[in-house]
Protein backbone atom coordinates (compact mmCIF):
# COMPACT_ATOMS: atom_id res chain seq x y z
CA UNK A 1 0.00 0.00 0.00
CA UNK A 2 1.34 3.27 -0.82
CA UNK A 3 0.12 7.11 -0.71
CA UNK A 4 2.63 9.79 -2.92
CA UNK A 5 3.04 13.22 -2.00
CA UNK A 6 3.84 15.86 -4.60
CA UNK A 7 6.90 17.84 -3.93
CA UNK A 8 3.78 20.88 -3.92
CA UNK A 9 2.10 18.92 -1.28
CA UNK A 10 5.44 18.20 0.64
CA UNK A 11 6.55 22.11 0.49
CA UNK A 12 3.07 23.26 2.37
CA UNK A 13 3.50 20.39 4.87
CA UNK A 14 6.68 21.93 6.02
CA UNK A 15 5.80 25.16 5.64
CA UNK A 16 2.39 24.24 7.82
CA UNK A 17 4.41 22.57 10.36
CA UNK A 18 7.43 24.99 10.71
CA UNK A 19 4.33 27.78 11.54
CA UNK A 20 2.63 25.41 13.75
CA UNK A 21 6.30 24.96 15.22
CA UNK A 22 5.71 21.32 16.12
CA UNK A 23 4.73 18.22 14.38
CA UNK A 24 5.52 15.22 12.69
CA UNK A 25 3.56 15.39 9.41
CA UNK A 26 0.22 15.58 8.12
CA UNK A 27 -2.52 13.35 9.42
CA UNK A 28 -4.76 12.36 6.33
CA UNK A 29 -7.78 10.21 7.32
CA UNK A 30 -11.17 9.94 6.09
CA UNK A 31 -14.73 9.99 8.19
CA UNK A 32 -18.10 9.15 7.05
CA UNK A 33 -20.24 12.60 5.77
CA UNK A 34 -22.24 13.52 2.95
CA UNK A 35 -24.11 12.24 0.49
CA UNK A 36 -21.83 10.53 -1.35
CA UNK A 37 -20.16 8.66 2.14
CA UNK A 38 -16.94 9.66 2.87
CA UNK A 39 -14.50 13.16 3.26
CA UNK A 40 -11.27 13.50 3.69
CA UNK A 41 -9.96 15.14 6.86
CA UNK A 42 -6.81 16.78 7.50
CA UNK A 43 -4.75 17.03 10.77
CA UNK A 44 -1.20 17.90 12.48
CA UNK A 45 0.42 14.64 13.30
CA UNK A 46 1.96 14.95 16.98
CA UNK A 47 2.98 11.27 16.99
CA UNK A 48 2.69 8.02 14.29
CA UNK A 49 0.44 5.69 16.32
CA UNK A 50 1.27 1.62 16.52
CA UNK A 51 -1.67 1.49 14.08
CA UNK A 52 -0.32 4.27 11.43
CA UNK A 53 1.25 3.98 8.20
CA UNK A 54 3.88 6.90 7.14
CA UNK A 55 4.45 7.71 3.37
CA UNK A 56 7.74 10.01 3.30
CA UNK A 57 8.62 12.68 0.26
CA UNK A 58 10.57 15.70 -0.36
CA UNK A 59 11.40 15.91 3.50
CA UNK A 60 7.83 15.73 4.22
CA UNK A 61 5.33 12.86 6.12
CA UNK A 62 2.40 11.82 5.81
CA UNK A 63 0.31 9.66 8.55
CA UNK A 64 -2.52 7.60 7.81
CA UNK A 65 -3.94 5.50 9.92
CA UNK A 66 -4.80 1.73 9.00
CA UNK A 67 -8.57 1.88 8.39
CA UNK A 68 -8.31 5.10 6.48
CA UNK A 69 -5.54 3.50 4.50
CA UNK A 70 -7.43 0.37 2.49
CA UNK A 71 -9.68 3.85 1.03
CA UNK A 72 -6.95 5.90 0.38
CA UNK A 73 -4.37 3.52 -0.89
CA UNK A 74 -3.07 4.08 -4.51
CA UNK A 75 -3.75 8.13 -4.10
CA UNK A 76 -1.52 10.85 -4.74
CA UNK A 77 -1.36 14.02 -2.62
CA UNK A 78 -1.07 17.58 -4.22
CA UNK A 79 -1.14 20.87 -3.22
CA UNK A 80 -2.86 23.27 -5.64
CA UNK A 81 -3.34 27.31 -6.17
CA UNK A 82 -6.44 28.04 -7.62
CA UNK A 83 -6.91 31.53 -7.87
CA UNK A 84 -7.84 32.66 -4.86
CA UNK A 85 -8.11 28.82 -3.21
CA UNK A 86 -5.17 26.82 -2.05
CA UNK A 87 -5.92 23.71 -0.76
CA UNK A 88 -4.65 19.51 -0.68
CA UNK A 89 -6.21 17.43 -3.10
CA UNK A 90 -6.44 14.05 -3.88
CA UNK A 91 -6.00 11.88 -6.75
CA UNK A 92 -7.57 8.25 -5.33
CA UNK A 93 -8.15 6.00 -7.43
CA UNK A 94 -10.50 4.22 -5.43
CA UNK A 95 -13.42 6.76 -5.89
CA UNK A 96 -16.21 5.75 -7.96
CA UNK A 97 -18.58 9.46 -7.52
CA UNK A 98 -18.13 12.30 -5.73
CA UNK A 99 -21.05 14.66 -4.82
CA UNK A 100 -22.25 17.74 -6.55
CA UNK A 101 -20.47 20.18 -3.79
CA UNK A 102 -17.26 17.63 -4.07
CA UNK A 103 -16.89 17.37 -0.53
CA UNK A 104 -17.94 13.70 -0.23
CA UNK A 105 -16.90 10.76 -2.25
CA UNK A 106 -17.57 6.69 -2.25
CA UNK A 107 -15.62 4.20 -3.05
CA UNK A 108 -15.46 1.28 -5.76
CA UNK A 109 -16.81 -1.84 -4.28
CA UNK A 110 -13.80 -4.50 -3.90
CA UNK A 111 -14.62 -7.77 -6.42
Amino acid sequence: MAIQLTESAAKQIRTQLAKRGSGVGLRLGIKKVGCSGWAYVFDFADEVRPDDATFEAHDAKLVIDAQSLATIDGAVLDFRKEGLKEAFKIENPNVDATCGCGESFSVKEKA
